[in-house]
């Protein structure tokens, strides 16, 4: 019998990655992973009973957490896709991508130019070992294992200095990944360090957990509770204000309507998000350089 693998909310059975038909070795099971809690968030089976436990956790403070997790893959799809065929941008780097699921950046750039070329970038082997398995024949796009809170190493990483050229515009992603970044780990300055070589044209797009304060007391309130959870459980949280989320697009000019609700940028009167909930605690923007 192999590791458990943990299906559709709550169902299990034997679990293998694709790459080899094994567990990776890398991978611990008795303490909860972010990339795997998103991951049941969102509906899919890649995760364990240690982050079944945090995500129901989290539920109990904030019951829309799936919603708000849906809302954020549909914020990536809206900010890639204008990247990509509104402004024309052909490469994308993206910072803490989480386990593969439906309309990943590769597949929406690519629906736009197959050439689009993307590198994926997450510290969780699940992560790589799931990427080079879905990526196998996709020579335009690569995953690799490094850590945002070392930014320097990621630019300076082979795959990525293959796949990127700096002297061209990029699409910079960092969804969900800087709330993971405690205080004193500078998240600032990593994206600053990110965002150092774009040349004009290129664009971030960021998501973060927000605490709106006085503007929304309740759901100040329920932020504050939320990241206490996170941070007892994961060791990693950090819901901030609009200001210092607003820090990390630098002097990269703010798109409209700003940093927003994830469900409020750029909403499509699609099925998909029409009646849409928007959630002052989970925030997203899209930024160009000049």
């Amino acid at each position: 019998m192999g590791a458990a693998r943990v299906g559709e909310r709550g169902e299990d059975w034997d679990w293998a990655t694709p790459a080899t038909g094994q567990l990776p070795p890398e991978v611990d099971t008795t303490k909860p992973s972010i990339a795997r809690v998103y991951d049941w968030f969102l509906g899919g089976k890649d995760n364990f009973a240690v982050d079944r436990h945090v995500a129901e956790m989290a539920l109990q403070i904030a019951p829309g957490a799936p919603e708000a997790g849906r809302q954020n893959r549909l914020f990536l799809q809206r900010a890639v896709h204008h990247m990509a065929a509104e402004a024309g941008v052909r490469q994308f780097l993206d910072i803490g991508s989480g386990l593969p699921t439906q309309g990943n950046v590769h597949q929406v750039a690519q629906r736009v130019d197959p050439a689009a070329r993307v590198v994926y970038v997450d510290n969780d082997p699940m992560v790589l070992a799931h990427g080079r398995a879905l990526l196998a024949t996709n020579g335009s796009t690569t995953v690799i294992q490094a850590d945002a809170r070392e930014p320097r190493s990621i630019l300076d990483h082979p795959q990525v200095r293959e796949f990127i050229d700096f002297s061209e515009p990029v699409g910079l992603l960092m969804l969900s990944i800087l709330h993971h970044l405690n205080d004193e780990e500078d998240p600032a300055g990593v994206a600053a360090t990110l965002r150092a070589p774009l040349t004009s044209g290129s664009f971030v797009a960021v998501s973060h957990f927000c605490n709106p304060g006085d503007a929304a007391p309740e759901s100040a309130q329920q932020a504050a509770t939320a990241e206490k959870v996170f941070n007892e459980n994961l060791g990693t949280g950090r819901w901030r204000s609009n200001d210092e989320i607003k820090e990390y697009f630098g002097d990269f000019e703010l798109l409209e309507p700003g940093l927003v609700p994830l469900a409020g940028w750029r909403i499509e009167p699609s099925p998909e998000v029409r009646g849409s909930v928007l959630y002052p605690t989970y925030v997203g923007g899209v930024a160009r350089k000049a």
